[in-house]
């Protein structure tokens, strides 16, 4: 009997270390994807202040000046004057908050004074891109 339970204790102790060895790998490789993922965003952090660096340089003031007077020939640049800002309230009204026009309304017969005209005008013009 002494010889069956050291079987059995042999047994359990091997599936014991197989399901620990494998939760250590599967830990390890886990731990691999980590370290490559962090690697992965400290390049992107990297390569971003970089690019921070090159556009700070790409417009200090001073390389722009010399750019404006070199190709001043070619581009013909102006200062802009002070009268051409405008404030946002200076702006025109959009699309969609203007009234529509008073002959379209008559078209869909919502006119106030409903007139003669006829419904839609044509013209003769050939575009080619309607067939006729």
């Amino acid at each position: 009997m002494l010889r069956t339970f050291d079987i059995v204790l042999i047994v359990v102790m091997t599936a014991a270390a197989t399901v620990t060895y494998t939760i250590k790998h599967r830990a390890e490789n886990k731990l691999e994807e980590v370290r490559k993922l962090e690697a992965e965003i400290k390049l992107e952090e990297d390569t971003i202040d970089l690019l921070r660096a090159d556009w700070a340089l790409l417009t200090q003031p001073n390389r722009l000046e010399k750019l404006v007077t070199v190709y001043q020939q070619d581009l013909q640049l102006a200062p802009t004057v002070s009268t051409q800002l405008a404030r946002p309230e200076e702006l025109p009204m959009l699309k969609a908050d203007l009234p529509p026009p008073e002959d379209v309304l008559e078209v869909m017969g919502m006119a106030k004074g409903k007139s003669k005209k006829p419904l839609a005008k044509t013209d003769n013009i050939a575009t080619g891109s309607v067939a006729r």
